[in-house]
């Protein structure tokens, strides 16, 4: 575990864990998360003969909880900061929800031409752009994300239980098998971090068009999307994301919830191990 200090400041939790000749894996979370909601990802892939990382986004986890700075080019530009830190080559960047956003606007503007990223993969993930807009018509309305900005104001720790023991798993479906372990460490996890990064961070990932990021990758990249995704639907996501790669594979996994990676590593982890091998 380490910490780094951007230049503006802010200061950035890391975990790296693993022989640090390997090739690394770095971890991408999702809102309101840290680098733990990676736990069963992280340990099968040290198992693996990895080296992983997994940062805490400024205003998340451990990591500062500024005021500032809670956008998508700031993300990009501390996870650049982190891997310039550990000098990580060759690596191959997972990112899940907003963390797919993130990682996806950091390979397309840090991470190419210096030899840092041999591939990516985004699941459940933001890109191409969450909200409506004339270019994407087929996005959910501002005033959903209105929504979750009131209901993070009002009442954080209640929303985040909602939100949990909800859609994010699925386990608001019939015959859903619920694990509270889960909805608590989800709560854990996101009570962690601050509530203006939070507020904040709902613009970002809902907001931020990745169209030009997405269309400037030339790394291999493999998009994974659960078919019964509630918190990023898959039909303005995924199915527009993966054609906007020049080197990008979708593989949709019906019925899977957005948390799939939690739900059901047992299918994610190998799908992700022959994607890194390959």
């Amino acid at each position: 575990m380490g910490m780094i200090t951007t230049q503006d400041g802010t200061q950035i939790f890391f975990k790296d864990w693993g022989p640090k000749d390997a090739q690394p894996i770095v971890f991408h979370h999702g809102w309101p998360l840290s680098g733990d909601d990676w736990d069963a990802q992280m340990l099968f892939f040290l198992r693996e003969g990895y080296r992983v990382i997994a940062h805490d986004r400024r205003g998340h986890g451990r990591s500062s909880q500024v005021g500032d700075g809670h956008d998508m080019d700031h993300y990009a530009a501390d996870v650049a900061a982190v891997t310039a830190h550990l000098d990580l080559r060759n690596a191959v960047h997972i990112g899940h929800s907003t963390g797919g956003g993130e990682a996806t606007r950091y390979v397309a503007r840090h991470g190419q031409g210096n030899g840092r990223v041999a591939k990516l993969v985004i699941i459940g993930a933001v890109p191409p752009i969450m909200v409506k807009t004339e270019d994407y018509p087929g996005g959910l309305p501002i005033e959903v994300f209105d929504g979750f900005r009131q209901q993070l104001a009002a009442n954080r720790a209640q929303f985040y239980l909602d939100v949990a023991s909800g859609p994010f798993y699925g386990f608001n479906r019939a015959g859903a098998q619920v694990s509270p372990g889960a909805i608590q460490n989800w709560w854990r996890q996101g009570m962690m971090g601050g509530a203006k990064a939070h507020y904040d961070g709902i613009k970002a990932f809902s907001e931020t068009d990745f169209t030009a990021d997405l269309k400037a990758i030339e790394v291999p990249a493999l998009v994974m999307h659960g078919g019964d995704d509630q918190i990023v639907p898959i039909a303005n996501s995924a199915l527009l994301a993966a054609p906007l790669l020049k080197r990008g594979t979708l593989k949709v996994y019906d019925g899977f919830s957005h948390g799939m990676c939690t739900t059901h590593p047992d299918v994610v982890n190998p799908d992700l191990l022959s994607f890194v091998r390959a």
